[in-house]
C-alpha cells in the first residue's frame, strides 16, 4: 500500500484576496495556480487536479488551457481536472482536449468526470437540466468508447450517430487514465464499475468512514462483472500550518466565507466555528499541524483501502502565500510521515 499510495491535490481555483483583502483578478488567481502547481511539481506531488466552475468565486472555467500551460513549466506531476462536467460538455471535444494535454505533458494527463456538484454550465452552453441524469450517462457511455482509440460507431438519442468517426489526436501511449467522480449514490459507484473506470470519491464533509459501504459495493460489482477491481481514490478539503492552532485560525474565517456564501445558495444555516471544529477533529476537513493532518489521511488510507488522497487545498478567500506554505509542507512533511504511518 505505501509504495502505491499517490498523494494530490485540488484546487477550484478560488478567487483568493490581495494584502488589502480585496479580491484578485480571475487572470491573476489563474497565474498564481499555475505558480502552485510548479511547486507541488517540485516538491514531488503526484498529481494536481483543477475543477471547472463557471461562476464568480471560481476562476478557472477552462481546466485543460491551464493544465497546458502547467505542463510546459512542469516535469512529473500528473495532471487532470477535478472534475471535468461532462454532462454539459462534449465527450468528443473533451478527449480531444485531454489528449492534447497528455501530448504537450509527455504522457501526464488524466481526466476525472463527473456530473458536477454546481449545475451553472446548463443554462450557459444550453442543457436542460430536466435531463441531467440522462445527458451524464449517454455522454460517458459515448467516452467510454473514444478510451478505445478506435473508429466510433456509435448512436444515442441526444445528439446525432457515429458511424466509423475517427478521433484526433489519439493517446500516445497507451490510453487515457479516465476516473469518475462520485460523491457517493450507490448508483454512480456501480457506474463507475459498470464502465471499468477507477473510482474517485468526493468526501467533503462527515467522518470518512461512512463511505466504507460505497467502497465495499464498488469491490463487489466488480467480482460481480468478473473484473478485477479499480483503484479508488479521496478527495477532501484541508489546510497544513505549522501547528493545529495555527492553521485553525488561519483557514476558520475564509473556509467559513466559503462555506457560507455556497450555503445560502442551498438553504444551509452559517458555519459555526463549532461545526469547524467538528470537522477537523472527526470530520473530512484535514486542517492541522503535518503530524495531524498525516494521522488523518493515514486513517482514511487504511479504512477505505484508497491507492490515491488529494487534497482541496485552496479555500475561498485564503491567500496564495498561505496556500503555497500549504503546499510546500505537505509535499515535504505530510507526505513523508503518512508513508512512514503506513509501513
Amino acid at each position: 500500500m505505501t509504495t502505491s499510495l499517490e498523494f494530490g491535490l485540488d484546487t477550484f481555483g478560488d478567487v483568493t484576496r490581495d494584502a488589502a483583502g480585496a479580491p484578485l483578478p480571475h487572470a491573476q488567481v489563474i497565474r498564481n495556480v499555475i505558480d502552485e502547481a510548479v511547486l507541488a511539481d517540485e516538491i514531488g506531488i503526484d498529481f494536481i487536479g483543477l475543477g471547472e466552475h463557471h461562476r464568480a468565486d471560481f476562476a478557472i472555467s477552462a481546466p485543460e488551457v491551464v493544465l497546458a500551460a502547467i505542463a510546459a513549466r512542469t516535469r512529473q506531476i500528473r495532471l487532470g481536472s477535478s472534475v471535468t462536467v461532462l454532462s454539459s460538455d462534449d465527450p468528443i471535444r473533451v478527449f480531444q482536449r485531454f489528449a492534447t494535454v497528455d501530448a504537450a505533458s509527455n504522457g501526464r494527463a488524466e481526466v476525472i468526470l463527473g456530473r458536477g456538484s454546481f449545475t451553472e454550465s446548463f443554462p450557459l452552453f444550453g442543457f436542460d437540466l430536466n435531463q441531467y441524469e440522462a445527458l451524464f450517462e449517454e455522454k460517458l457511455g459515448l467516452f467510454a468508447e473514444l478510451l478505445k482509440q478506435e473508429p466510433v460507431t456509435w448512436q444515442g438519442k441526444l445528439r446525432a450517430p457515429l458511424n466509423s468517426q475517427p478521433v484526433f489526436p489519439p493517446i500516445e501511449h497507451g490510453r487515457l487514465k479516465t476516473w469518475i467522480g462520485v460523491g457517493g449514490s450507490p448508483e454512480s459507484v456501480v457506474r463507475a464499475a459498470r464502465y471499468d473506470l477507477p473510482l474517485m470519491l468526493a468526501i467533503i464533509g462527515g467522518d470518512p468512514k461512512r463511505f466504507a459501504p460505497s467502497v465495499e459495493l464498488y469491490h463487489r460489482a466488480f467480482k460481480q462483472l468478473g473484473r478485477p477491481v479499480k483503484a479508488i481514490g479521496v478527495h477532501s478539503p484541508g489546510y497544513v500550518a505549522d501547528s493545529d492552532e495555527q492553521a485553525r485560525e488561519e483557514l476558520f474565517a475564509d473556509y467559513k466565507a466559503m462555506r457560507d456564501r455556497i450555503g445560502r445558495e442551498r438553504g444551509w444555516p452559517p458555519m459555526g466555528r463549532d461545526e469547524f471544529v467538528r470537522e477537523a477533529e472527526h470530520g473530512s476537513l484535514y486542517v492541522g499541524s503535518p503530524e495531524t493532518v498525516a494521522r488523518k489521511i493515514a486513517a482514511t488510507v487504511k479504512a477505505l483501502g484508497i491507492a490515491r488522497f488529494q487534497l482541496k487545498y485552496s479555500a475561498g478567500p485564503l491567500p496564495h502565500e498561505r496556500l503555497m506554505r500549504s503546499i510546500e509542507l505537505y509535499g515535504r512533511k505530510v507526505v513523508p510521515l503518512v508513508r512512514d504511518m503506513l509501513v
